[in-house]
Order: C-alpha cells, then sequence, then structure tokens
C-alpha cells in the first residue's frame, strides 16, 4: 500500500475482511466537538473507542500510521513487514539501552497488536498489590476482582483459544475457543517442565482455533510478528476497529498528534495533529491519550503550556518516569530430531512456575516463560549479535535451525524513577521534539534474569538439548511513565486514567501500568480500557465528565 497517503477518507475505511474492500465510516466536522477524541489505535484506543461509541459517544481516533488491510499488506516476509514497526527517529540511552523497534512498538491502526506473539494471560492476583501482598514496587489502585470481569469480555471479544484447565490463577470460565495442538518447539518445554516437576500449558493464543466470522482458522504458517495475512489473529485491527466503525465512530490514519491545547480553565480543547500536508485541529469535550508509554509521555511533554510549563498532567513530576519493560534472556539448544520451531505460533507452550511461585527466589518480582518460534532471519540476527558469529561460522549455525529450540522469558523489572522517557532537544519530521529512553537494570533485576537463565537451561537439557548457550540482551513490552494510583502526589491519573490535573484528559494503554508483572500485557490493557468505558458511563451519568 502507499503507506504516505490517507486511506480512511471520504466516508469509508479499508475493509480488513475483503482486498480492495471498503466499509463506510461517519466522519465528524474538526469544528464540533466530539465527545472523545482519541489518540492511538492500538490496545487501549482501538478497545475504549468502540466499547465508548457503541455506548453512544461521539468518537474520533488519530492514528500516526496506516490502516492496513491484512489480505492485500501483509506478505510473507520478514523484511518487508518491518513497516509495521515503530521506526521513527528515538534516542535510547542508560547502562541497559533498550532496542526500540520492531518487537515493542507497533505503528499503524491496531498499534503493536497487529504484530504482537497473541499471548494474552492474566495479571496474578497479588501483583495489584504488589507492595501489600509481596512486600516491592508499588499497589495498583484496583484489584484483580475489580478487573476480572473485564478480563473475561476481553478473552470472549477476543475469541481466545486456551486450555480447559488452565493450570494457575483464580478459577474462571474455560477459554472460548479449544486450544490450538501444541508444536514441536513447545513439545520440548512440555517434556522439560514435566523432568522437573513444574506444571506447563497450552499458551492462551488470541488466534483462532476453529472459523470466526469472516477470521478463519489459524494455519500455523508462523508470521504471526510480522503481520498475520489470513485473519486468524484477533488483533485489534480485526476485532475492535471494526466494531468502533460499525457503532459510529471514525478512525483517522496517518494522523500524527503534536499537541494537546488547554484552555484558560485548564481543560482540554482538543488536540492538533498533522495529516495529508497540513495541521489540523480537532475540537474535543475529552482527550483520551492512547500512545502507549513513549508516545504518550511525549505528547504530554510536548503540550507543555503557560498553565501547565512541566507539560500536561505532571503536577506530580512523574510524566515520563517509572519506566519498565520485560526483560527476555534467552537460552537455546540444539536437538537430535526435528524440531522446525517455525510451524505454528511462535509461543505455543508457557509455564508460569515462576510467577505463581515465591519460594527458593533470590530476587523480588516474577517471569513466565514461553516456548520460541523464531523465523530464520529474525533467528540469523539473533546468532549474530549474541554470539558474534559471522561468515562461514554464522552459516554452520543456521544449519542447525531445525533442530533448535529455546524459551525466552516475561521478566518483571522494577518500576525506578530514574528509567524513564524524557524530550531530547533533536526534533522529527513533523518539527516534533523526540523521545529520550533512558533505562537500566537494577541489581534485583540481574538477578531474576540469571535465575531464568539458570532454570531455562536445566530444562532444556532435560529435555534432551546439547550444546545450550544463552544471551541476555532481549526486552519486550514497554510499560509505566504515567502510572495511575490513589494519589495526585504519587501518581499521574487516578484508577479511571482520569488526570489528576485536567479533569477532561485521559490516559487508556500500558503506561498506566505501576508494576509489570511477569506477563505479556495486552490483555490487562484490553481489560482496563473495558472498565474505563463503563466508569465514563457512570460518570456521564452522574454529570461528572
Amino acid at each position: 500500500m502507499n503507506g504516505e497517503q490517507p486511506r480512511a477518507v471520504n466516508g469509508r475505511a479499508p475493509d480488513v475482511f475483503t482486498p480492495g474492500g471498503w466499509t463506510p465510516m461517519r466522519e465528524y466536522a474538526e469544528s464540533t466537538p466530539v465527545d472523545f477524541l482519541i489518540v492511538g489505535a492500538g490496545a487501549g484506543g482501538a478497545t475504549l473507542g468502540c466499547r465508548l461509541a457503541e455506548k453512544g459517544f461521539s468518537v474520533v481516533i488519530l492514528e500516526a500510521g496506516p490502516f492496513w488491510r491484512p489480505l492485500d499488506d501483509f506478505a510473507s516476509d520478514e523484511l518487508a513487514q518491518q513497516t509495521l514497526f515503530w521506526t521513527d527517529d528515538r534516542i535510547t540511552g542508560g547502562d541497559d539501552p533498550i532496542a526500540l523497534g520492531g518487537n515493542n512498538s507497533g505503528r499503524g491502526v491496531g498499534g503493536s497488536t497487529v504484530h504482537f506473539s497473541m499471548i494474552v494471560l492474566r495479571f496474578r492476583p497479588e501483583w495489584f498489590k504488589s507492595r501489600s501482598k509481596l512486600g516491592y514496587s508499588f499497589d495498583w489502585p484496583i484489584s484483580y476482582e475489580e478487573l476480572a470481569p473485564y478480563y473475561e469480555e476481553a478473552e470472549e471479544a477476543l475469541k481466545v483459544a486456551g486450555p480447559v484447565n488452565y493450570p494457575w490463577g483464580p478459577p474462571r470460565r474455560r477459554y472460548p475457543y479449544r486450544p490450538h495442538e501444541v508444536n514441536a518447539a513447545g513439545l520440548v518445554l512440555a517434556r522439560g517442565a514435566e523432568k522437573l516437576g513444574v506444571k506447563w500449558a497450552a499458551t492462551p493464543l488470541a488466534t483462532v482455533s476453529a472459523p470466526r466470522g469472516k477470521s478463519p482458522p489459524c494455519v500455523y504458517r508462523g508470521f504471526c510478528n510480522y503481520g498475520c495475512s489470513t485473519n486468524a489473529k484477533q488483533s485489534a485491527l480485526t476485532v475492535w476497529i471494526p466494531r468502533a466503525l460499525a457503532a459510529g465512530a471514525e478512525v483517522r490514519d496517518l494522523a500524527m498528534a503534536a499537541r494537546i491545547e488547554i484552555d484558560p480553565r485548564g481543560r482540554a480543547t482538543g488536540v492538533a495533529f498533522f495529516r495529508d500536508g497540513a495541521l489540523h485541529f480537532q475540537r474535543a469535550s475529552n482527550v483520551v491519550v492512547a500512545g502507549y508509554a513513549i508516545e504518550t509521555p511525549r505528547l504530554l511533554l510536548n503540550s507543555a503550556c503557560p498553565l501547565f510549563p512541566q507539560g500536561l498532567a505532571n503536577s506530580s513530576g512523574l510524566v515520563g518516569t517509572h519506566l519498565t519493560t520485560h526483560s527476555g534472556p534467552g537460552a537455546w539448544a540444539t536437538f537430535d530430531e526435528e524440531i522446525r520451531w517455525y510451524k505454528g505460533p511462535p509461543n505455543m507452550a508457557v509455564t508460569e512456575h515462576w510467577n505463581y511461585t515465591d519460594d527458593g527466589k533470590d530476587f523480588r518480582g516474577a517471569y513466565a516463560f514461553m516456548s520460541q518460534g523464531p523465523l530464520p532471519m529474525s533467528w540469523a540476527q539473533t546468532v549474530a549479535t549474541s554470539r558474534g558469529l559471522w561468515g562461514e561460522a554464522l552459516r554452520a549455525e543456521m544449519l542447525k535451525y531445525n533442530h533448535m529450540a529455546g524459551f525466552v522469558p516475561v521478566g518483571e523489572t522494577e518500576p525506578r524513577i530514574e528509567n524513564r522517557v524524557e524530550l531530547a532537544d533533536e526534533t522529527d519530521q513533523f518539527g516534533l521534539k523526540i523521545p529520550r529512553v533512558v533505562f537500566s537494570y537494577s541489581e534485583n533485576d540481574k538477578r531474576l534474569q540469571r535465575h531464568a537463565v539458570r532454570f531455562m537451561s536445566d530444562m532444556l537439557e532435560a529435555a534432551g538439548g546439547y550444546d545450550i548457550w544463552t544471551n541476555y540482551k532481549d526486552t519486550s513490552h514497554l510499560l509505566g511513565t504515567c502510572r495511575m494510583g490513589d494519589d495526585p502526589k504519587t501518581s499521574v491519573v487516578d484508577a479511571d486514567g482520569r488526570s489528576w490535573d485536567v479533569p477532561n484528559l485521559w490516559i487508556c494503554d500500558g503506561s498506566v501500568f505501576p508494576t509489570c508483572g511477569g506477563v505479556n500485557p495486552s490483555l490487562t490493557i484490553q481489560a482496563l480500557a473495558c472498565r474505563a468505558a463503563d466508569r465514563i458511563e457512570t460518570k456521564a451519568a452522574a454529570g461528572d465528565l
């Protein structure tokens, strides 16, 4: 597609289920305030936009990237599909600079869910009260019990395919779809887990295991992280956006938010944005920022004004701080038998043993880990950068590709004030200050990673693997930077995502996480968005918007 020209114009938007197809789309005048103007069409923004539109609110969603049509635009090509990632200029620093782009930033309608690995796990209940119940990090202002109905709603919307009896967490209804058959790479994890006496399960995945409307069942082609061209993946692009459009929301693609404007009373009036070569301004009664852990604080800081010279929602001084990521050190082994780990979704088996077991740890926090299925280019990059192999040595290692298996954890990191997103002096193609991302692991973070690597290596050996090697460079998911809380002095937004400082400014994405836990965050982001929509409806009925 032409990624430089907006598609969602003239009263229609791309039909994600039809090659070359279109679907009607309502359009709103820029001069008339819409009820909610949402910046970002990913897990948070698309979900909230859908739920608010279905409740009768007028909604416009701005998205910096293109409006993809998967059946036309997604190719089985690792290199070509790099366009799904947010690769605009950013500066990364600290003792452990985070690699930005492919595995943690999405650009396009659907956001990172377009290329996420579809793992949809719930937080352990105690993590919502980490400080009170586990003695580390921070408490959330909500409980697991408050979020549980919305977890269930999100799992139903995504038609999650998972085990009948998932072995961790409180009792729950069974997943909507049957689990996918575990591939050979997943069976390595299963074999090792059973040898070591820990539980394992087929990973709950947001890709359908049976037909669902216009989505065919997964065909196990393995390109999940580069855009699903069959629409088996249940991303925000294929689940929440079609519902939002049908309910009357407008989605403006290739619309880069520049700043949120504030009136003399300290209320947001709308958002200035670049689209199709011009600067526009959409008026709104409420503004929601859903740009994820880097772009959300960046927009708030870039919107500094005389009334809020340190940026919006920043009276606490915490906007951009307490950035967390998930550490992802890998353990890899060679097996005599063919594994062919590229067949199927990349992470088909999981153990949350160290998410729910606290005994025997020499660190605070938790991690889950999954079987892996990297495609050839990605695997060559891992081998080359982690082991310094090149030329004939790299070729010889790549010949083992079909006999490899390995594990990577989703490792919790501590939320610390010095890990942050701030504005650099440099500007981007729109003249906006670019973000500088600063990150360093704590000693506790490093102990967690060493524990994970030891345990995963033991499991690979128990499963029959040999020539085991490890690497420590990778991370995934970016969270925090605008955390929620009960106290305006120690948080950016309240439990509903509403700014303490600007009453009609909201945040709905992973930036509001006070802690990151040891699981992938997308399900929790969508559950929070569903809850926020209900809370907003209640407040609107009470005249509190």
